[in-house]
């Protein structure tokens, strides 16, 4: 798949989103460019997972516009965003644990073949994909698709996501909170397959609130607080002290989003 590198493939404009009263976000504006890293950044409520709900759609906005490839986006649902090639990875990558690797790889696509008059499960094609696709972004440990996932590291269930995302046609991948939960040595990895995916011409949207780890892949930064937009600016635009600080500015939403999560459980109940 051929990507135009540095092309806006997403772009939000003035962007609010409000749960009845209760607004969350506040004019969001932002531009995300293919072969870029665009890291959200901001403190736990901060509303960053609203902007990963409204672009994977989960949510719809308020008013404003989003747009893709320079038309409107209105997606009902999140599998209808994947079709259009936005992926999510969320903090444990989505994966099942006790599903093999090539199992969880294919879970809702499973290939199959033909058994005289019946379709069953090709294990083995499924197999061989996976970890070809896992080792094509540096995790060569993984040799056996038979494996289950919930032996493998939080860094190798991030790349397993991260490769069937790109596997299946991913154009724009939000990545939340990939590192949030890994030692060091795991989070580097995650941070190396960010690099890949970048290279390979994704447009990539890093939620995070470890400055270290933004400033190690990040081409362009939005800081959120309190569900608006502080600051925009480029790679090497501002220091990490100068970044945490435009963190620290912002009052947590994290008491406000989880009554307003737990008030549409209950009302989806």
């Amino acid at each position: 798949m051929a990507f135009d590198m540095g092309a806006t493939i997403l772009s939000l404009q003035g962007v609010n989103k409000s749960f009845g009263p209760i607004d969350v976000l506040h004019d969001i504006n932002l531009e995300i460019r293919a072969g870029e890293v665009l890291c959200l950044l901001g403190d736990n409520g901060a509303g960053k997972s609203t902007v990963i709900r409204l672009l994977s759609g989960v949510h719809k906005p308020s008013s404003g516009t989003i747009t893709m490839d320079g038309k409107p986006l209105n997606f009902a649902s999140p599998r209808e965003a994947a079709d259009h090639g936005i992926a999510t990875v969320h903090q444990f990558g989505g994966t099942f644990p006790l599903m093999s690797i090539g199992r969880s790889f294919f879970v809702g696509r499973e290939p199959v073949r033909w058994v005289g008059p019946f379709k069953v499960y090709d294990r083995k094609t499924a197999n061989d994909i996976a970890v070809k696709a896992v080792q094509n972004f540096g995790i060569t440990r993984i040799e056996d698709g038979d494996r289950l996932v919930g032996g493998l590291s939080g860094g190798e269930r991030q790349a397993l996501a991260i490769a069937r995302a790109v596997h299946f046609g991913a154009r724009v991948l939000i990545l939340d909170e990939p590192t949030a939960a890994l030692g060091v040595k795991q989070a580097t990895h995650v941070l190396r397959i960010v690099n890949e995916a970048k290279r390979r011409g994704l447009a990539v949207i890093f939620i995070t609130h470890q400055v270290m780890h933004a400033m190690a892949v990040g081409d362009h930064f939005a800081v959120l607080i309190r569900g608006a937009i502080a600051s925009d600016f480029k790679k090497g635009e501002k220091t990490r002290e100068e970044i945490t600080d435009l963190m620290a500015g912002g009052a947590s939403m994290a008491t406000l989003e989880a009554e307003i999560e737990s008030n549409m459980a209950g009302h989806d109940a």
